[in-house]
């Protein structure tokens, strides 16, 4: 019987083994995308205690902690962090077969070298060491990107953003890359008219000037581009339900932007029409910047309304949507591609079911324009735990060229999620070295070692030209 959680682990065989530690382990990390909150970069902070840095705001431990029955004063509300930490520590040992075990084992041992399993009676022992290591230098925000041989960050980042904290590290010279990506979703978003009119004069406060017409709208977001691009910025992201692409006019669109300015109700066909005018527009000026566009796709979001009122948005209770993607996904890349304005692009879809999908959308596009101009991105959010990895993979090998592959991101809020790059390089070895022991690949380590070591980190490098 395996040792769980071991130098080999998830690793079945002796070339799997192989592949791992002679490739991939020691590869830097690439994070192009991630959620983690740069002024604590900027001013690169010491969490005070282990219920900080790990569990405000982690909405899969936050999800976890309620199946388990706990109230929810000791998620959301106001415990004392150490009564949390005691909840969650509880809930652990109910996680089997969950990966929140893997993830909760993996990051005591990477970040605090604790190798004994997290419950009721081991947590003040766990909460005490961590608490005292927490307080040195070595656990500063900027030491544990270090720890983790991080080499470059791109968080999430609204059109309106200031970027003051980008500006901090940038001008400390700090050697990990931490770059912003221009994320414009509020600005497309017209089902809720106060909140559009409310953006407005966020933008409006950003660029110092009056928007009183569409033109006006684009040329202030189209503006924010620029700087973004300044401050080293060369990826946007959208997290949306499904792509947008209605026919739609010029006049149409103007016409939907002066009712919501003056506080009008769209009609559900105007929703569609302005949300899909603007999304070939981001589009558009993504191609003409050179930059690299992400989709993610499929998220049914904040469905509990009574905890919507109390705790507020994206505090675990979003889900896996089942929307219709392919056709609207066609049209719009075809849209671009017909006038040469698609850049490269990664989709990344939270159903399972959609993968064949995605991955074979994906090829539809691709056009000799570098290598995997089009990407079916890493298994995402719900997915990204051993059996949605493995299903990604399998329907990219199956559909693409996994060897053009990406890799990993964390898309994660906290600081002690970047063990999940080294959970993917062991399942991706993992797949790859029972295939050859199968002799179902041919026992060429060499080759199949440098398609690893791209998939973990060169692919990556190049596509982002970094």
């Amino acid at each position: 019987m395996k040792s769980f959680l071991d130098e080999n682990f998830l690793l079945q065989n002796e070339t799997s083994i192989r592949l791992y530690h002679d490739y991939a382990a020691k590869l830097p990390i690439i994070d192009y995308h991630c959620h983690l909150p740069v002024r604590e970069i900027a001013e690169d902070i010491n969490f005070k205690n282990l219920t900080q840095i790990w569990l405000y705001g982690d909405h899969y431990k936050w999800r976890a902690m309620r199946a388990n029955g706990i109230d929810e004063g000791y998620i959301s509300g106001d415990k004392s962090d150490y009564e949390k930490f005691q909840k969650w520590a509880e809930t652990v040992p109910y996680t089997l077969r969950n990966p929140l075990f893997h993830w909760t084992h993996i990051e005591l041992q990477r970040y605090f070298g604790i190798h004994e399993l997290l419950n009721a009676e081991s947590a003040e022992r766990i909460y005490k060491t961590c608490n005292e290591k927490l307080q040195s230098k070595e656990y500063s925000v900027r030491n544990l990107l270090r720890k983790m041989n991080v080499e470059v960050v791109c968080t999430t980042d609204d059109p309106v953003d200031s970027l003051v904290y980008h500006k901090k590290i940038k001008a400390d010279d700090f050697e990990i890359k931490v770059f912003p990506t221009f994320r414009p979703d509020n600005a497309m978003k017209s089902d809720d008219v106060s909140r559009f009119i409310s953006y407005i004069e966020k933008l409006e406060k950003a660029i110092g000037k009056k928007i009183s017409s569409y033109p006006d709208f684009l040329n202030s977001l189209k503006h924010r581009l620029d700087f973004f691009q300044e401050m080293g910025c060369s990826v946007s992201d959208h997290g949306l339900e499904q792509i947008y692409a209605e026919n739609y006019t010029e006049e149409e669109i103007n016409a939907c932007f002066n009712k919501l300015i003056n506080g009008r109700e769209l009609s559900t066909d105007e929703k569609i029409k302005f949300s899909s005018a603007m999304l070939h527009v981001f589009a558009t000026w993504d191609h003409e910047k050179g930059w690299v566009q992400q989709f993610h796709l499929g998220a049914l979001r904040n469905n509990n309304s009574r905890l919507r009122e109390a705790a507020g948005t994206d505090v675990g209770c979003d889900s896996i949507g089942d929307f219709s993607q392919a056709r609207y996904l066609s049209t719009f890349f075809d849209r671009l591609d017909s006038t040469n304005q698609l850049t490269k692009t990664i989709l990344y879809n939270l159903n399972p079911a959609d993968n064949e999908l995605m991955a074979t959308m994906a090829g539809n596009f691709n056009d000799g324009f570098g290598h995997g101009k089009i990407q079916f991105g890493s298994a995402w959010w719900f997915l990204d735990q051993k059996d949605g990895m493995e299903k990604q993979l399998n329907a990219l090998s199956n559909m693409g060229l996994i060897s053009r592959f990406v890799g990993m991101v964390t898309d994660s809020r906290s600081f002690l999620s970047y063990p999940r790059h080294e959970y993917f390089r062991r399942i991706l070895c993992n797949l790859f070295g029972t295939e050859i022991e199968k002799g179902e690949l041919p026992n060429d380590l060499d080759w199949t070692g440098k398609i690893i070591k791209d998939i973990c980190y060169y692919n990556a490098k190049n596509y982002f030209d970094w």
